[in-house]
């Protein structure tokens, strides 16, 4: 007879490799576009609005797409539907620069992310529970991270030494082990955060059945609509940041700028990785507001740095600032959206909503980025970047509410101290 803790610790290896293939593809996406447009003679007010068209794709998704996942039991059908959508994604990009493929490639990216995320997170709630998710959260960026850098890595040396275009079809390669990882996933431990095996089963199935909130309750909830405000300006300081660089260094570096955009990923993302479980882990000890004051307080510096920036190859320790920014919002938003809405049966949809704010922001950003840099320049873009982000370090610090709960900080100490038991299923 199988062993369920066993199955348990295998589906959550699966997901820690999941976590890692899916960065891997979705690094493909963003600054290496910028890149490969920008060699094809496209100027940065195009390549913003270009990207704008991704980021609104997934704004009038986010919302259905955060319902759906809710709604359907099996989490991993939507995650591999949102797979196989971004290798289409990926293999229009590689067909032509021209402006119809690149265009339906954002669309079905912003179409298939919108999707892929909220399932992702509704596994990793599934296997642990509440109790422990801000340790799986903080492994999931980890192992995330890792991916992101040693796909920047790969992309950069075939960019480099085959062709921009050779990037993209790199990214649909990629996106195949992921689709095996997810199939490792046992389904029976998907379906219902009270079928994971954890010491806190009651609490669970509590979290997972409690009665369903409705989308105007949701939306009534004061942090909920708080935190959303500051992840629009989060992402409209954050979004349009290394694109813009990355344009900039191609305009003045020529053969070497691939390999110079990739370190640009990669540094940030070992930074990620180092820091993630310790995000995780502080978050349930401290509470959220703390860390994302930290977080969010890396932005307009960051921006600052980059409009004083003259060397192209002190993009790379600025960009370290990012991974401090990147840690600490990657493990946040799903780690808050559970405690909006985790007990509700709109965890998904939670995020959802989190997701269209950050999608408001970061087309707010592509598009008055590169609009700004092309008639005011790019220091005058990197001068609004910091604003906005400096204005959400305001709105964190004045009007953001400690969505810990009291009951949940007691037991997160009592785990840190060795009062209560490590979740059994943990993969660590």
């Amino acid at each position: 007879m199988t062993n369920p803790l066993m199955v348990n610790t295998r589906s959550l290896r699966a997901l820690d490799w999941l976590n890692f293939f899916v960065a891997n593809v979705q690094t493909g996406f963003g600054p290496f576009i910028a890149s490969y447009l920008a060699s094809h003679k496209w100027t940065q007010g195009e390549i913003g609005m270009v990207l704008s068209v991704g980021t609104i794709s997934a704004m009038v998704s986010q919302v259905p797409g955060g319902a759906a996942v809710d709604a359907l039991k099996n989490k991993k059908g939507a995650a591999a539907w949102a797979i196989v959508a971004i290798i289409l994604s990926a293999v229009l990009l590689a067909s032509s620069p021209t402006v119809l493929p690149v265009i339906a490639a954002e669309v079905f990216h912003g179409f298939a992310s919108c999707m892929l995320v909220p399932a992702m997170a509704a596994i990793s709630f599934a296997l642990v529970g509440r109790q422990d998710l801000g340790d799986r959260l903080g492994r999931n960026a980890r192992w995330a991270s890792i991916g992101s850098a040693v796909a920047a890595g790969l992309m950069g040396l075939f960019g480099e030494y085959f062709s921009a275009r050779a990037v993209f079809w790199l990214t649909a390669g990629l996106a195949l082990p992921a689709l095996v990882a997810l199939a490792m996933i046992q389904s029976e431990y998907t379906s219902s955060p009270a079928k994971a095996v954890k010491p806190n089963k009651a609490s669970a199935k509590t979290d997972a059945l409690g009665e369903r909130e409705t989308l105007l309750e949701l939306l009534r909830d004061r942090r909920m609509l708080t935190f959303a405000a500051c992840i629009v300006l989060f992402h409209l300081s954050n979004a349009a940041m290394l694109n813009l660089a990355a344009g900039e260094v191609t305009a003045g570096m020529g053969d070497n700028v691939q390999l110079v955009i990739a370190a640009c990923i990669i540094v940030p993302q070992a930074i990620v990785a180092m820091l993630s479980p310790w995000v995780g882990r502080t978050a349930q000890r401290w509470g959220r507001r703390p860390i994302l004051l930290i977080g969010f307080s890396a932005l307009p510096v960051r921006a600052l740095l980059f409009a004083g920036v003259s060397s192209p190859f002190l993009l790379v320790p600025v960009q370290m600032l990012d991974g401090i920014s990147a840690a600490v919002f990657g493990v946040m938003l799903p780690l808050i959206a559970a405690d909006v809405a985790g007990g509700k049966g709109r965890y998904n949809l939670c995020i959802g909503l989190f997701g269209l704010a950050a999608g408001i922001g970061a087309t707010l950003s592509t598009a008055a980025a590169g609009f700004v840099a092309d008639h005011f320049g790019n220091a005058t873009s990197f001068f609004g970047l910091a604003t906005a982000g400096a204005l959400a370090v305001l709105l964190v610090w004045l009007a953001m509410p400690e969505t810990r709960d009291a009951h949940r900080a007691e037991e997160a100490a009592a785990g840190a101290t060795g009062d209560a038991p490590a979740a059994a299923g943990s993969a660590d």
